[in-house]
């Protein structure tokens, strides 16, 4: 068994909003990891007095203890308990009604000698490897399938930063896009996508499924900002970051994300949201029983 991961904010001025962490219990039976990306809120009022680092580490600090501990409850059901008791936590001095509360994505996986379950909601993201050597992902699609709009905006702001438009018109085309967006985040009726807030309700509408454990080689949970090398800069597939991370380490990958970001600053050749992103990966390569 073997254990890597690391996590690095995008601004060292600021705190690391990302979560990630794993669990190998003393009996032996397997272990659990959890990755979590917390929702940047725009400059103003969230309504919570805590902020997303304390969110995602309360969070990611549950769900993992759970995930872990709880084996006879499904990851769902281990996410739900995991908000509702974050929500308890500051639910008497904070306003977990406010749209921007603190809020992040989620990846979980647990595994012990039978199969290996994943947990995914929102755009962070699981790759499992085969023992057949193929990498598959395991990702929320509800953030690509957004209405048309959308799209509309989001290229708005990027063609505006890339024409070199004055800084009012470019901040009033992002404050668009992003309330467009906040608008569809856990939105009732299934039209947009989901994050793990306040709402436990959210668990239910994860990724969720399992794979025989004989069957699996290795697995690596990533945040949006470490899963720029394959999906925004496009460095090489899944399965070569999956080979660049165990050769080299997660921190590595990391690295090279940051050397991306640095050599097209202002995100004219590779358009993103942020120029440098908290990134965080999480690997696990199982044990060399269960290979082929």
């Amino acid at each position: 068994m073997r254990i890597d991961m690391t996590g690095e904010p995008g601004d060292p001025r600021r705190l690391n909003e990302d979560y990630a962490a794993a669990a190998l219990p003393s009996s032996g039976e397997g272990g659990a990891a959890v990755v979590l990306d917390g929702v940047t809120p725009p400059q103003g009022d969230s309504g919570c007095t805590h902020g997303v680092p304390w969110f995602t580490a309360r969070l990611g600090g549950t769900m993992l203890q759970l995930a872990a501990a709880e084996r006879d409850l499904t990851l769902g059901a281990c996410l739900a308990r995991a908000i509702s008791s974050t929500a308890e936590a500051h639910v008497s001095t904070c306003d977990l009604s406010h749209r921007r509360t603190p809020q992040s994505t989620v990846v979980a996986v647990r595994w012990d000698e039978e199969r290996v379950e994943h947990l995914v909601l929102s755009d962070s993201l699981l790759l499992i490897e085969g023992t057949d050597g193929e990498v598959t992902p395991v990702a929320d699609s509800r953030l690509d399938e957004l209405p048309p709009h959308i799209a509309e905006l989001r290229s708005r702001v990027r063609a505006l930063r890339a024409d070199g438009a004055e800084p009012a018109e470019r901040q009033a085309a992002r404050t668009a896009y992003v309330r467009a967006v906040e608008a569809l985040r856990n939105a009732p009726g299934g039209t947009g996508f989901y994050t793990a807030a306040a709402d436990p309700g959210v668990a239910a509408l994860a990724v969720a499924g399992s794979t025989p454990r004989a069957s699996v080689r290795s697995l690596l949970a990533l945040t949006d900002g470490a899963a720029r090398w394959s999906q925004t800069f496009r460095l090489g597939d899944w399965a070569a970051l999956l080979a660049l991370v165990r050769e080299e380490g997660a921190a590595a990958l990391v690295a090279r994300v940051r050397e991306a970001e640095r050599a097209d600053p202002s995100g004219t050749a590779h358009p993103r949201g942020k120029r440098h992103d908290d990134a965080s990966a999480v690997f696990a390569e199982l044990d060399g029983a269960h290979r082929s």
